[in-house]
């Protein structure tokens, strides 16, 4: 079943890309609290997710900020040392790196996508949401081969 507007996040296990190294982290504990805007890239270094879904969301991170929202984080099905270099070499403090290496967040989800026809196996679908208090307060889910409602102007239209 597809997560909705309104849902309390499943609790699962991801990795938080650190500076001194991967920090496991349960998804209750990290979106506690607090409003955390949220998206989902099919993988990092990918063509869309390098050159238009993170470059966005670094641009716009102030702005995001300013209208309530405390944390920025991406998540992807890759392993925590590749989302922590992705954010090196094109993100930001800002942006607080969330890695799903075994798929397990976007399987409670419901939003995985089967991405073996171009070698990368399951992957988490491309979406975005605002999470308030660990609820899903807003849901973009893009359609296959789609980049807009996961923006970071389209949410921005949201707060």
């Amino acid at each position: 079943m597809t997560i909705k507007v309104g849902d309390k996040l499943p609790d699962v296990k991801l990795t938080k890309a650190t500076e001194k190294g991967p920090e496991a982290v349960q998804s209750a504990d990290f979106f506690a609290g607090k409003k955390v805007a949220l998206f989902s890239v099919p993988g990092a270094f990918t063509p869309t997710c390098s050159a238009r879904h993170l470059p966005g969301y670094v641009d716009k991170a102030a702005e995001l900020k300013a209208k309530g929202v405390d944390e920025i984080a991406a998540t992807a099905v890759n392993d925590a040392f590749v989302m922590s270099a992705w954010n090196k070499s094109a993100g930001s403090d800002d942006i607080t790196m969330l890695a799903d290496g075994n798929g397990d967040f976007a399987e409670a989800l419901g939003l995985t996508m089967d991405g073996s026809g171009f070698g990368l196996g399951k992957r988490g679908q491309r979406f975005s949401m605002i999470v308030d208090d660990g609820v899903v307060t807003e849901l973009n889910v893009e359609q296959p081969g789609d980049f807009s409602v996961s923006s970071a102007e389209h949410m921005l239209g949201q707060l």
